[in-house]
């Protein structure tokens, strides 16, 4: 195994253990980018396992903050809002409780998702809520209820880490890029492939359909962002 050590400012550093698949250090910095919430939002997010996965936090600058949910035992890397705005799904390096999620009104813990095999590095809601698609370092994406974790079936259509998922706003489609420079499109019914898309020259990071469904946008460590027809 390797280790990977990010300094922080103030002079802090954690390392993070990596297999021979490694993700790239571009993808954990735009991985973690993503946790930069406003202010007013969930603003802390603790790693460390305690008795209980939620407790009270004090005020803070950036505001007052009803709870920290403290259920990840690893680098909590990947978060998604259900679109009903019930629940959190978080997603964490760690192998053993990667995916969990939890209420969204009071940090009560629903369940843990344990389908992959490593690190989960992406999450995205169904617009209906009802489902939740998971992007690994174990090269799958995969699709679960999220009700209570039951996984639907695994796309296996990657030769690298998953990097983004996507999906589309009717919800019968899900977009998933990868460091393999491609972005495929697959039924989000049954995970049949629909497409590939090989625009890109280097990893792609991220995702994010039109609003009509028409059109998807993806941007990659080949310093592009690439607009293309969803059909």
């Amino acid at each position: 195994m390797a280790h990977q050590h990010q300094t922080f400012p103030d002079g802090s550093s954690f390392a993070i253990r990596l297999d021979e698949r490694r993700i790239s250090r571009r993808t954990m910095l735009g991985t973690m980018a993503g946790l930069a919430l406003s202010a007013g939002s969930l603003a802390s997010f603790a790693t460390s396992c305690g008795p209980s996965p939620t407790s009270p936090t004090s005020s803070s600058p950036q505001g007052t903050v009803p709870y920290t949910y403290r259920g990840h035992a690893g680098i909590v890397v990947a978060l998604a809002w259900s679109p009903d705005g019930k629940r959190i799904a978080s997603a964490s390096l760690e192998k053993e409780k990667p995916v969990q999620v939890w209420d969204a009104a009071d940090g009560s813990h629903v369940f843990i998702y344990r389908g992959h095999t490593d690190a989960v590095v992406a999450l995205a809601w169904s617009p209906d809520s009802k489902r939740l698609v998971s992007a690994s370092a174990d090269k799958t994406a995969q699709v679960w209820d999220a009700a209570d974790g039951g996984q639907a079936f695994t796309y296996r259509g990657h030769t690298d880490v998953v990097t983004a998922v996507a999906w589309s706003p009717d919800g019968k489609r899900i977009a998933s890029a990868s460091q393999d420079h491609t972005v495929q499109v697959w039924d989000a019914t049954d995970g049949s492939h629909v497409f590939t898309y090989r625009g890109h020259t280097d990893a792609v990071h991220g995702l994010a359909w039109s609003r009509d469904g028409k059109r998807i946008a993806s941007g990659s460590e080949d310093k592009t962002v690439q607009i293309w027809k969803a059909e």
